[in-house]
């Protein structure tokens, strides 16, 4: 078995493997993120150039999201098989070509397919970049390390509203994917010449009945519902893939857990803490994407807001995220995880119902702190989840881990756009109910999501993540004794939880 220790190309030794790792995966997951919500305040634009209703343009995220979660599970394969590095390298190359494809798209078509190659590029970079920086990083050093990788997941969603407003009102549509290519440029070039290596268990056979089991299946669920709103629910087209796309998952499982070289590791998920964590951050991902994609989408379809404007109603979300970033670190010797989650994901249920609320009577004053609630929110969740995530997965085990939390994440964000997309073009306004009446049902479902998130924290197990973290922090050994009701903790704690 490999010993797990991080290799490096020559001109790289004057760079810690953690600054590089940071570095690559901080700048490429920017970009993937960022183009989830850039292309929402572009659609308008593109559906004009197209000649195309807003409505039948979902595809065009739909797509990326999709692909994303197809090909999360071939990047553990990867990374095990020719490496993280190279894997990591080739992904963020691929990415960066297909930016500059979406730019040159003359149809919907060729749009979308350019789309997916991207969403194939960040696909199979989510995973192989986290499992590189939990290797980087040992436990007691990752919430730290969080308040830089949060940096992405909070800045990227609420500044592409904004920088994509800007350029379709000053350039064209064209440019919210031109804007990748100096980003991506100068990730290749630093990870080229510093980005390390970290071995992998080996990877002898590729799952093929796992690949098109899971890619399958998540592909026609998807298109279902995605399509049902035009189609009909009771339609052949809903129908066919709906239930085909369900059996296929379903027949998933046992194959994995039978098969010698599973392409999706789900005995991962024995692990109770990080299962529990995975159920948790499931509806949030959902909501949280549901309301980046339906925001701006209300704002300029029901308030008159230009691309620019609405971004910039959006953006006080990432300060939010940053906030929760830099708070949850500092809180968390001193309140537990479970209830940093409970809060996170009361507190945005709460704010999603206020922005329910405000479709009947928005005012701009109330738009702007309501944001950075939400962001202030999600990011608490996000943090204390994804950190308690891993603390008791081995690192031999991390890349099967990383692979099922991004086919989660992934999966709940394209969940998340399909079901605000499906409420929202289903629901036909009448003159009682109004235009935004479909906003607001879709808010209110959201917001549901959010709330059924912070009841399964409950069932997250402190004594676990506190218990990993005194196992790796050096100056625990110092400070057992002075840490007050410890004692009495460890009496109470239950040995099954």
């Amino acid at each position: 078995m490999s010993s797990g220790q991080p290799t490096g190309p020559r001109f790289g030794h004057r760079v810690s493997a953690k600054v590089a790792v940071c570095g690559v995966f901080v700048a490429a997951n920017f970009m993937a993120i960022m183009d989830t919500t850039i292309v929402n305040v572009a659609l308008p634009a593109i559906g004009r150039d197209f000649e195309v209703d807003t409505s039948g343009l979902s595809s065009v995220n739909i797509g990326y999201l999709v692909a994303l979660a197809v090909f999360i599970p071939v990047s553990g394969w990867l990374g095990n098989r020719f490496g993280t590095r190279r894997t990591a390298l080739s992904a963020l190359m691929l990415f960066t070509v297909a930016s500059a494809l979406c730019a040159t798209a003359g149809s919907l078509a060729a749009l979308t397919g350019y789309r997916v190659l991207q969403g194939v590029g960040g696909g199979l970079l989510a995973p192989v970049g986290m499992t590189m920086m939990l290797r980087a990083f040992p436990v007691s050093e990752r919430l730290r390390a969080q308040q830089y990788v949060m940096l992405p997941t909070a800045v990227a969603p609420a500044l592409g509203p904004v920088l994509g407003g800007w350029l379709v009102d000053t350039a064209s549509w064209h440019w919210v994917f031109l804007v990748n290519l100096p980003v991506g440029v100068l990730a290749l070039l630093f990870g080229a010449a510093v980005l390390p290596d970290f071995p992998g268990r080996g990877a002898p056979r590729f799952d093929v009945p796992g690949f098109v089991l899971a890619g399958g299946g998540l592909a026609a669920v998807l298109y279902a519902l995605t399509g049902a709103p035009e189609r009909g629910w009771g339609s052949t087209g809903t129908l066919v893939p709906l239930v085909g796309g369900a059996v296929f998952l379903v027949a998933l499982v046992p194959w994995e857990l039978r098969t010698a070289h599973p392409m999706i590791d789900l005995r991962v998920a024995e692990d109770q803490l990080f299962r529990t964590t995975q159920l948790v951050l499931l509806p949030t991902g959902a909501a949280f994407m549901g309301v980046l994609y339906l925001y701006p989408q209300f704002l300029q379809t029901d308030l008159g807001y230009d691309a620019l404007h609405s971004g910039l109603a959006t953006f006080p979300e990432a300060l939010g995220m940053l906030t929760a970033s830099q708070v949850v670190p500092r809180l968390h010797e001193r309140v537990r995880p479970s209830r940093l989650m409970v809060a996170g994901g009361t507190g945005a249920a709460l704010v999603i119902v206020l922005l329910a609320v405000l479709t009947v009577s928005p005012h701009p004053l109330a738009l702007y702190p309501s944001m950075y609630l939400l962001g202030t929110s999600v990011g608490m969740l996000f943090a204390s989840a994804q950190n308690a995530a891993f603390v008791t997965i081995p690192p031999v085990r991390t890349a099967d881990a990383t692979t099922l939390l991004n086919m989660q994440r992934q999966t709940a964000g394209a969940f998340g756009v399909a079901l605000a997309g499906t409420l929202t073009a289903s629901l036909v306004p009448t003159a009682v109910t109004g235009t935004a009446f479909a906003d607001r049902i879709a808010f209110i479902t959201l917001a549901a999501l959010c709330l059924g998130a912070a009841v399964l924290a409950l069932r997250v197990s402190d004594r676990r993540v506190r218990e990993a973290y005194d196992a790796t922090d050096p100056r625990s050994d110092r400070e057992e004794s002075a840490r007050p009701g410890r004692a009495l903790d460890n009496a109470e704690a239950d040995p099954r939880s």
